[in-house]
C-alpha cells in the first residue's frame, strides 16, 4: 500500500506494522505516495515506479520461497 492512500482504513498501517514485528521473516513495504490502484496500469491511479518495484519485490518474493 502507499503511506497516504485515503482508502486504507484506520489501523490498517498500524496492523501491517504490528504483523511485520511478531512473524519472523515477514516484511511491509510501503510506496511512497497516496494513489490507491498504484499497480494497475489501466487506471489513473497508476505510478511506474511504485508498480516496477512491487513487481520486483513479488518476483523476488517469489523465487525465494519457489
Amino acid at each position: 500500500m502507499m503511506e497516504a492512500d485515503e482508502w486504507v482504513l484506520e489501523g490498517d498501517v498500524d496492523a501491517a506494522r504490528e504483523l511485520d514485528k511478531t512473524i519472523g521473516g515477514a516484511e511491509l513495504f510501503l510506496y511512497p505516495g497516496d494513489r490507491h490502484l498504484f499497480a494497475d496500469n489501466s487506471l489513473p491511479d497508476y505510478d511506474e515506479s511504485a508498480a516496477a518495484l512491487l513487481k520486483e519485490r513479488v518476483l523476488a518474493f517469489s523465487e525465494a520461497v519457489g
